[in-house]
């Protein structure tokens, strides 16, 4: 059973683990985890407020890249088995109209990771139609490849995908407007049982797709999530059912190409629960906190950076209202246009962006156009 039995420190504060083979699939340890979204789904731990974890995950792709994985292997990817959570923990007390504070303590990356660009997807799949891979070893605090010589990246890591299980109200109203979207021309993810853990076949029909985040968080991608910050959801279900993976050693604010460095994990964090909180100041998304910097002050604003800009005005010159999307797009198109000028090739590129490149929001209120700007710490050259 990877479940251990927990134990009790000094200061009456439990620990408690679960374990993985991270050689194996998650369907192959159904027990440990899960990859769809279901108030359903049977928790594999239960702790109380002021408890411990220290929870091994799987990285975002279930093991189907290692540091022997080609470009073509990239291109036969199976997207139905993203992402491999570990969880649910049943937090004793929550209630629906609570907040959950999940108290980061740390992240502890393993060895390998890996960027790859999957064909169909990310921020400019339209730009990128083809495979790419950069596999990253990882040691003493930065990441390096052979695959994009000159490149060192500082870590922060942090959970890629970390939340709550949806009630069963919530998850309808998901299912109902996402398909919905679909119907309108949306790309949308919609229930998917092939590949699904658990496998059973109720819940593999109507659980949702780890993909988006939503209300109670899941794939929010947010880097500030590292070691230090606590992060607060609004409980839907009873014992909250909390769930982590798709770690994340480094990555840019966008995560454009689709994957930042991704890797294996051992997620550490500390449970408290604030009673009625949600209902009281009817919060309905996550908030999170932190009192020191996530990263040294001269990586989280680079001393050093080179910025391109984007407006709301598509190449061929069609000017669109207040398009923020497009502003974004343009200003990472032109940084791309930039990262080429130091020698590297276009997809290489992309994936520096992926992984280091912050965009920023300047302005949205100099109707028509808005300005985003996409910005590259320098010292990420050496």
């Amino acid at each position: 059973m990877a479940v251990s039995a927990p134990t009790r420190s000094l200061a009456a504060v439990r620990s408690h683990e679960v374990r993985i083979d991270a050689s194996k699939p998650l369907r192959a340890e159904p027990h440990t985890g899960h990859n769809r979204w279901h108030p359903d789904i049977p928790a594999v731990l239960r702790v109380d407020p002021g408890d411990r974890v220290a929870l091994e995950t799987r990285d975002a792709l279930d093991g189907q890249v290692t540091a022997r994985s080609s470009t073509e292997d990239v291109s036969k990817v199976n997207l139905n088995v993203v992402h491999p959570l570990t969880g649910p923990v049943y937090v004793n007390g929550a209630e629906p109209g609570d907040v959950l504070e999940v108290k980061i303590l740390k992240v502890e990356p393993a060895p390998f990771g890996f960027t790859v660009q999957i064909p169909g997807f990310g921020f400019l799949r339209d730009e990128f139609p083809d495979p790419f891979i950069v596999r990253w070893r990882i040691a003493d605090g930065v990441a390096e490849s052979a695959d994009l010589s000159g490149i060192r990246v500082q870590g922060a890591p942090f959970p890629g995908t970390i939340g709550l299980a949806p009630s069963r109200s919530l998850m309808q109203a998901i299912t109902k407007r996402e398909q919905e979207l679909l119907d309108r021309g949306g790309f949308v993810l919609p229930p998917e049982p092939i590949d699904a853990v658990p496998g059973d076949g109720r819940l593999a029909a109507e659980a949702l797709r780890t993909i988006p985040p939503r209300e109670t968080a899941g794939n929010v991608d947010i880097k500030q999530l590292c070691a230090g910050t606590t992060l607060l959801i609004p409980v839907q279900v009873d014992g909250a059912l909390f769930s982590v993976g798709d770690a994340h050693f480094a990555q840019g604010d966008g995560e454009i190409c689709g994957t930042a460095i991704e890797m294996q994990s051992v997620f550490h964090a500390q449970f408290f629960l604030r009673k009625g909180e949600a209902a009281r100041r009817n919060q309905h998304d996550v908030a999170y906190f932190r009192d020191t910097y996530a990263q040294p002050p001269e990586l989280a604003v680079p001393r050093r950076y080179y910025a391109t800009t984007g407006l709301s005005i598509e190449k061929g010159g069609l000017n669109q209202s207040e398009n923020a999307t497009l502003a974004a797009r343009n200003a990472m198109l032109n940084m791309i246009d930039h990262i080429q000028e130091r020698g590297f090739s276009r997809q290489q590129a992309y994936a520096i962006c992926s992984v280091a490149v912050d965009l920023k929001i300047n302005e949205l209120v100099d109707v028509p156009n808005f300005v985003v700007s996409a910005v590259l710490p320098l010292d990420i050259f050496v």
